[in-house]
């Protein structure tokens, strides 16, 4: 995997790409997060998917087992087949990214928000627009 394309759309390899932040490097901006929050689930890694979601997130479970088992159930059924960006806006602590990903069971279209807290930046919620 790691010499193949990254599934986040970047047009280079996954080792130089949303390898580094599944291995610990913080995405210095809300865009690289969402990309690597869509890589992450197209390699069904889903405690980055945990890791990077804010608590105040409406999926954000106590059950920790349970949660990571839903997304790696989505992941594994779901093929990640495209990933356009239509917006990013960022200030210093909040974004907004726009995306459409194309998966195997339709498009998905959302505004993503995300908010940045003690320098990390994390997925807050969403607004799907399809």
């Amino acid at each position: 995997m790691r010499n193949s394309p990254c599934p986040c759309q970047s047009g280079v390899k996954y080792k130089k790409c949303c390898a580094s932040f599944h291995q610990g490097a913080l995405p210095s901006n809300a865009l690289l997060l969402m990309k690597s929050r869509y890589c992450a689930y197209a390699l069904n890694l889903s405690k980055y998917i945990i890791d990077t979601t804010h608590k105040d997130n409406s999926d954000y479970a106590d059950d920790i087992k349970l949660w990571q088992k839903s997304i790696e159930e989505f992941s594994l059924n779901t093929q990640f087949l495209g990933l356009k960006i239509i917006s990013f806006s960022q200030k210093e602590d909040e974004a907004f990214v726009e995306f459409e990903a194309t998966l195997s069971n339709g498009l998905l279209q959302e505004k993503s928000y995300f908010v940045k807290e003690s320098g990390k930046w994390f997925y807050h919620s969403g607004e799907i627009k399809s």
